[in-house]
C-alpha cells in the first residue's frame, strides 16, 4: 500500500519515480538548489514552505516538469 502523497501529489516540484522492482517514491526537485527540502520526503506532505500546484495542464505524475502551454482547441 502506497501512503498518500499530500501536498506532494499537487505540487509542480513533486516527480514520481519508479523502480524497476515498481517501488515507488516522491522526488522534490527542490532539494537539488536548496537542502532546506528533502529529497523523498516522507509522505503525506501536510505542509511545505516550497509548495507551488502544479498547472491544470500538467498531470500530477509529471508535477514538477516544466508547465506546457495549453493545447490549442
Amino acid at each position: 500500500m502506497t501512503a498518500p502523497p499530500g501536498l506532494c501529489g499537487a505540487c509542480r516540484h513533486s516527480r514520481l519515480i519508479e523502480t524497476r522492482r515498481g517501488a515507488t517514491f516522491r522526488l522534490c526537485e527542490r532539494s537539488v538548489d536548496d537542502a532546506r527540502y528533502p529529497r523523498y520526503p516522507a509522505l503525506p506532505v501536510l505542509d511545505c514552505a516550497g509548495f507551488e500546484a502544479a498547472t491544470s495542464n500538467v498531470p500530477v505524475s509529471e508535477a514538477g516538469a516544466e508547465p506546457r502551454p495549453p493545447a490549442d482547441d
